[in-house]
């Protein structure tokens, strides 16, 4: 089954949502409507899940969507062959959140609504930084160390690059990180990287393992270990002699 490229150019900004007549349906649904959470980061910090993708509506109104593919699948019933449409969609707002979603439905209309709605389900968070030795800026423009994602047969391994070098992916792996924020970074990837499915999932997993980064609060994995070297204290810390030169003969 081949894969239908989608029509549109580009990342386009999501459509405006009017969220009076939103009933919340879970108690996650309702602190947010109510206004007790106001940041996405409240929800993905403590670890919960979101049922209700209007959650993600409010708390992340800029996100951009990006049909990955498109394509058509077919199963035998009793009255005969039945066909659907089945949709990638990854939304993003090009500042640190990245998610993905698939949609099925008999009009490709409905399958690309029914994956955006998915994947606002499935938001994650990508910590974003200047992990290259060549550059050092300390903007988020890249990543801060190198990562590896796999799913099935396919794996990616994303390396920090200094700025300007861009996004040396392929096309896939490229829109992924584009919406994700990543402006520069090296990717080799292997295995059976034409499942647009598989790509996208190890590059999700990859970006998604920068998590499980400890740092500190300035964003530098440097950080925790400065603030347990302050707390000990000055008569304990034990002076280490300069290294001696020998004296030439």
């Amino acid at each position: 089954m081949r894969f239908k490229n989608s029509r549109r150019n580009g990342p386009r900004e999501e459509r405006v949502i009017d969220l009076s007549g939103w009933t919340p349906k879970t108690t996650l649904g309702r602190k947010v409507k109510s206004g007790e959470i106001t940041s996405i980061d409240q929800i993905l910090e403590k670890g919960q899940k979101i049922l209700e993708p209007e959650i993600v509506t409010m708390l992340l109104p800029d996100l951009k969507e990006e049909v990955l593919a498109l394509r058509s699948t077919q199963r035998m019933t009793a009255s005969g062959r039945k066909q659907k449409m089945e949709a990638f969609v990854a939304l993003g707002n090009k500042r640190g959140y990245i998610a993905l979603g698939v949609g099925k439905a008999v009009e490709a209309r409905d399958a690309i609504a029914e994956g955006i709605s998915d994947a606002k389900k499935h938001v994650i968070k990508v910590r974003l930084g200047c992990g290259s030795w060549e550059c050092g800026c300390g903007t988020g423009h890249s990543v801060p160390r190198e990562v590896i994602g796999k799913n099935s047969s396919t794996q990616i391994t994303i390396k920090p690059a200094p700025r300007g070098v861009g996004l040396v992916a392929g096309e896939v792996a490229k829109k992924v990180l584009t919406l994700a924020g990543v402006s520069d970074a090296w990717t080799f990837a292997k295995g059976r990287t034409r499942n647009v499915l598989n790509m996208v999932l190890a590059t999700i997993d990859a970006l998604d393992s920068l998590n499980s980064l400890k740092a500190g609060k300035g964003g530098s994995i440097y950080d925790d270990i400065a603030a347990e070297v302050a707390k000990i204290p000055a008569d304990e810390v034990v002076e280490v002699p300069a290294a001696v030169e020998p004296e030439s003969a």
